[in-house]
């Protein structure tokens, strides 16, 4: 079933989305502990904070009325999400991740832990987060790209209720980007979850930009691995023109690892 994807990985073909679901195998804090941290440092009670809002996006919006700058909860990130650079070491998921060779990753996530994964493993990366990094991109080199934003760069990030609204016009430098990288390559996601509407929008956003071109029979073909079966939303996957790839194992941490160690072995003969 997967075929295609060895031999697009193979061939530096693809292209890795990276979600959140890859930075919690090394034990990133939880969106509710980043809610409690606002609710800390805007001196609420972190149960009443939660219960005021609809979710983290408007509770960051609350959060930047109040302190008027990210800056504070950006550097609380930053400190806390990497205390220990040699954790990656560890964590066979990054080791494949640099091991498939892609030419491009794109991550919806704020962390540095794929530059980190890059630079241990002593292979070039170029970090694209705006419009002023594309002049940085070189031939043959791996571009990581912060879809959401990076926390070296606080106006970047997607964090806030504002920021999602003005992301979902999705007509940013980096979209354009996204637009052109996507076509003619595979898409591999990992690390996401169905239930978060940034990514089915963002998978929506892909099957209309195929949908509506006339060459959708030669759209190449796209993969998300999933933690557990779900016939419904397989089935929405599929017509979108993703095919899904279910877990082997009920743990969604050996799931993709065993999934991940096998992808780079079958593409090149190594683990």
């Amino acid at each position: 079933m997967i075929g295609p994807l060895i031999q697009a990985v193979r061939h530096r073909q693809a292209i890795l989305f990276v979600g959140a679901g890859v930075s919690r195998q090394l034990g990133l804090p939880s969106w509710s502990e980043l809610i409690a941290e606002m609710a800390n440092q805007l001196e609420y009670d972190p149960m009443v904070f939660e219960r005021q809002g609809s979710g983290y996006l408007e509770l960051a919006e609350f959060y930047k009325i109040k302190k008027i700058s990210m800056g504070s909860l950006r550097s609380w990130m930053d400190r806390t999400w990497h205390t220990d650079e040699t954790l990656v070491d560890k964590c066979q998921i990054y080791r494949s991740i640099v091991g498939l060779k892609c030419p491009l990753i794109y991550t919806t996530n704020y962390d540095r832990w794929l530059e980190i994964a890059f630079a241990r493993n002593n292979k070039e990366f170029v970090k694209i987060a705006n419009v002023g990094d594309f002049t940085k991109m070189k031939d043959g080199v791996t571009q990581i790209v912060k879809l959401h934003g990076d926390l070296d760069d606080e106006n970047s990030l997607v964090l806030t209720e504002t920021s999602y609204f003005e992301r979902l016009a999705f007509e940013s430098p980096l979209d354009i980007k996204l637009r052109s990288d996507t076509l003619g390559k595979s898409i591999l996601f990992i690390g996401y979850s169905l239930s978060d509407i940034n990514i089915r929008y963002l998978l929506y956003k892909l099957h209309r930009l195929w949908s509506e071109s006339e060459y959708a029979a030669v759209r190449p073909k796209s993969y998300i691995f999933l933690t557990r079966p779900n016939p419904i939303q397989e089935a929405i996957l599929e017509q979108r023109g993703i095919t899904p790839v279910v877990s082997e194992v009920d743990d969604e941490g050996t799931g993709l690892t065993t999934f991940m160690e096998r992808l780079v072995r079958d593409a090149f003969g190594t683990s």
